[in-house]
This record gives structure tokens, sequence and C-alpha cells, in this order.
């Protein structure tokens, strides 16, 4: 906030993610109370000098903004009812830095602005490597004006020129949306292509060395088949515990994603599990795509 002197923050999630986040608001010299229910987390965030609270309750009710970044929506949405809303109150700032569903982000804007608080939905991309050195993108949804009053706040975590306005309350998240569909079904679909050659019996190196190897969608494409040839294609992500956000935005608004709507019905179907990027359950579409083929 831009003003003499610098806001409580209030930190609840001090994950991969949130950990980094908070220890960067810290050092920028913020007042910064910090909560996980990782109590190994907490004495973390106290090692370098900031202050670890009790519980979520404390951190909401003694500080002015309040920043989550916790690991899915529905544990966003399971705090916020809980612990975030009750403790509102009047002139409140509570800043979403996860990837949470449109509609309840909208739900909650209004449950929070019914006692004089403000939500604004921040989802972040860039992974931990962005937290740490605070160059996140951050797609920005909410009241423009409370936005703008955090605009310093947010560009401690993010490249100033990509902490981005999108639009009133939900827009963050809906472009948040627009950011994992590229990457997600951008991944699958270089996937598919590999296992396309992989399943009819054609060496990947060969294929690799032939379609990859350049700049472009074939620079892209290479670095899938090299991940696929080194034996990680198992673990390659194409956002299938968030596709469900964006697949109920998409129908609220009355329209079809029906690229999106394939791939999560495909790897709904599959039996193959995993823990994606953030350490939430999924599954394998290199797997699946190939599970009954020698490539697995």
């Amino acid at each position: 906030m831009q003003s003499q002197e610098l806001p409580t923050i209030g930190f609840i999630g001090l994950g991969n993610m949130g950990g980094r986040m908070a220890k960067n608001l810290h050092n920028a010299g913020y007042p910064l109370i910090g909560y996980d229910i990782d109590a190994a987390k907490c004495t973390a965030l106290a090692a370098i000098g900031a202050t670890a609270g009790q519980d979520t309750a404390e951190v909401v009710k003694n500080n002015d903004v309040v920043m989550t970044s916790l690991r899915s929506s529905d544990v966003f949405c399971s705090v916020a009812e809980q612990h975030l809303i009750p403790n509102a109150r009047d002139g409140h700032v509570f800043i979403d830095l996860g990837t949470t569903e449109v509609e309840r982000t909208r739900e909650f804007a209004t449950a929070f602005a019914e006692r004089g608080a403000a939500l604004i939905d921040a989802p972040v991309s860039g992974g931990p490597h962005g937290s740490e050195t605070g160059t996140l993108r951050i797609f920005v949804g909410g009241d423009a004006a409370i936005v703008e009053k955090c605009r310093l706040i947010l560009e401690i975590l993010g490249e100033p020129k990509y902490v981005v306005y999108c639009g009133p309350s939900g827009s963050g998240q809906i472009v948040k949306g627009v950011n994992q569909l590229a990457m997600g079904l951008g991944a699958a679909a270089y996937m598919e292509a590999m296992a396309f050659g992989v399943c009819a019996g054609v060496d990947p190196k060969a294929i690799r060395e032939v379609v990859g190897m350049g700049d472009g969608w074939r620079g892209e494409f290479d670095s899938i088949a090299k991940r696929i040839i080194d034996g990680g294609g198992e673990t390659l992500v194409v956002k299938y515990p968030e596709l469900p956000y964006f697949l109920a935005a998409a129908e609220a608004s009355g329209f079809e994603i029906p690229l999106t709507k394939a791939l999560y019905e495909f790897c709904k179907n599959g039996n193959y599990e995993m823990f994606d990027n953030m350490n939430r359950p999924s599954r394998s579409f290199w797997r699946t795509l190939t599970k009954d083929s020698d490539a697995e």
C-alpha cells in the first residue's frame, strides 16, 4: 500500500510457493506474521526473523492485509469459510495467491464486502524459482482502486511488468486459467504426438532428432521429448487437478472448452496416480497414453 507506514501482513500457507513469498515480503521490510499447519514451516519462517502465528484466526485478526497461498481451491474455500470471513473487519484486504474456482471467488468477494472487507484474486505463475526470485507473473482481479493500493506488495512478489490487473473479481482466476490451459493443453498435445510415434514402434530418440531440435513449437516439443527419453514422462503435468475449475467456469458462462473436457475425461479414466509439481494428487497422461505399449 502506498503510504509512509507499511501495513502489517498476515501470510497463511508457507509451502513451496508461500514460504518463499513470505520471506520476500519480510526481507522488504513488511511486518509479517505467517502461519502453516506444518509447524516446521512456521519454525523456518521464525528463523529468518519473521513472526510465526499460533493459528489462522490470530493471523487474520492481527493484520491489515491477509495473503493466502494454499494448495487447492477446496482448501482455500474451507479456510475462507471457517477463518477468513468470520474474522474479517471493515477495511481488511484479503489476497488469494492460489488458483481458486471463479464462481467461488466471486461468492467470497461478495461475502467479504458485506463485512466491509475486500478480496483480491491474485493467482501466480512461475513456480518455486519465481517465488524465490520475486519474478512471478500475477493475474489480478478485484476492485481496481484496492488493487492499486496493494500494487507495491504484489510487485515484491512478481516482476512488475507482469503484475497485471485483469478486471473485476474473478478475472485474475480466469486469466490464470488461460495460463494453465495454454501450458497443460500444449504439453498434452506434444505428449500425444510423441506417443503416436512411440506406440507405433519408432525409437523416441529418432523422433526427437527429426521433429524436435529446433525453435518455436519444435523447441517446445523437444523439451517434452527429452523428458520422456530421460525417463521422466510420468512426471510431466497437464494441470489435471485444476481442469475442473476451468470446466466449471466455462459451463457457468455458457461456452465450451472441448479439448480441456476431453483431456480431463481421458485422464480421469486412467489408473495411474502421481503427484504434480505442487504435490497434489494427479494423473500421468503419458503413462495412460502408453499403458498398453512397450513405451511404458
